[in-house]
């Protein structure tokens, strides 16, 4: 069977997710996963459905209550609202909407390495284009004519982020499609929403970390009204369960308990970058849930290892041009301190 596969699935790696131990022992700060548990209204959403004899039926295929309490949140019209199966389910339904076999892709780098596996999957070209090295975008870009521009901001693994006028800047420039991945944009300082009304921009979120529901795979699209009617065409028909549905409805809700738990992080994050300053770490200043650190007087991947064997995994990561790094997830206070104990032993 495999030589009927289609030769650019066979040729190509496939994205490696980060590692996901089932051992509760082990300290995960590897994925960015929301430390503190989803809010209560969600728990309390879920039991209603396992109680209201709603698994046996189908979901609302678009969503419709959860379109309202995310237009609701982030002040936007309900219809411009697309649902998907983690935000990486809505990265696909774009790819295949906008970007044709022998297509063209691009994205700065390094940056969410899914980007080049789409690409890949949709039989289209990827074009990488260097971020600066205090990780902004080239001027000018060198990439036209792309079907799909691909921009992560806040960025993995840098966690940095592009200003609101450069942004802007970049939209008119590149004149295509532009995707703005704001998986972490509620740790960050400011978002793109006011871009939406420049015609060629589509923003994407997720609630695994902001909204902790990491497990339940849940993400959306926001974009005119008209492409949303036209991406619905691509998705699978009922991409989103009626639990996620109603846990992301919860969540999206509950405003109040999203900002406590950003605030928890926000201070922990800054207390986390200056401890490792203090043991001798380079830390780009971040925007987002994790930070990134290097050291420029040794490599990092025997740290990673020593630590992993001291059942702490933090996410290695090392590109050519940039040297290698540690993406740590901003965990409890009790888990940093867990982490920089060993860091101290160790460094």
């Amino acid at each position: 069977m495999l030589q009927h596969l289609r030769p650019n699935i066979r040729a190509m790696a496939g994205y490696v997710p980060g590692e996901q131990p089932r051992d509760g022992v082990v300290l995960k700060l590897n994925t960015n996963e929301n430390p503190y548990p989803p809010s209560p209204r969600v728990l309390a959403a879920v039991q209603r459905v396992l109680h209201e004899d709603r698994l046996r039926k189908y979901p609302d295929p678009i969503g419709r209550q959860f379109c309202q309490a995310a237009g609701r949140a982030l002040n936007v019209d309900p219809d411009a609202i697309l649902i998907g199966n983690g935000s990486d389910d809505i990265l696909t339904i774009l790819t295949r909407a906008f970007v044709p076999e022998g297509g063209l892709m691009a994205s700065p780098s390094p940056s969410y390495i899914l980007y080049r596996t789409l690409a890949e999957i949709q039989g289209a070209r990827f074009q990488c284009v260097p971020f600066t090295p205090d990780w902004q975008l080239q001027k000018p870009w060198p990439v036209h004519g792309a079907h799909l521009t691909l921009l992560p901001n806040p960025n993995s693994p840098s966690g940095t982020s592009i200003a609101l006028p450069d942004l802007e800047r970049f939209a008119d420039e590149i004149g295509g499609p532009l995707l703005l991945d704001e998986a972490y944009v509620d740790f960050a300082d400011h978002d793109s929403l006011p871009l939406l009304n420049r015609g060629n921009v589509v923003i994407t979120r997720t609630l695994s970390k902001s909204y902790s529901l990491a497990g339940i795979r849940f993400g959306f699209a926001v974009a005119d009204p008209a492409l949303v009617r036209e991406c619905i065409k691509v998705k699978d028909s009922y991409n989103c369960d009626v639990l996620s549905l109603a846990a992301a409805t919860a969540a999206m809700e509950d405003q109040d308990y999203r900002l406590s738990t950003r605030a928890r992080i926000l201070a922990t994050r800054v207390r986390l970058t200056a401890a490792l300053q203090q043991l001798g770490f380079t830390v780009t200043p971040s925007q987002a849930n994790f930070v990134w650190c290097r050291r420029a007087d040794r490599p990092l991947k025997p740290l990673y290892e020593e630590l992993k064997r001291r059942l702490i995994l933090v996410r290695y990561m090392s590109y050519e041009g940039y040297g290698d790094g540690l993406r740590i997830t901003v965990g409890t206070d009790e888990e940093i301190d867990r982490l920089l104990a060993e860091l101290r032993q160790l460094v």
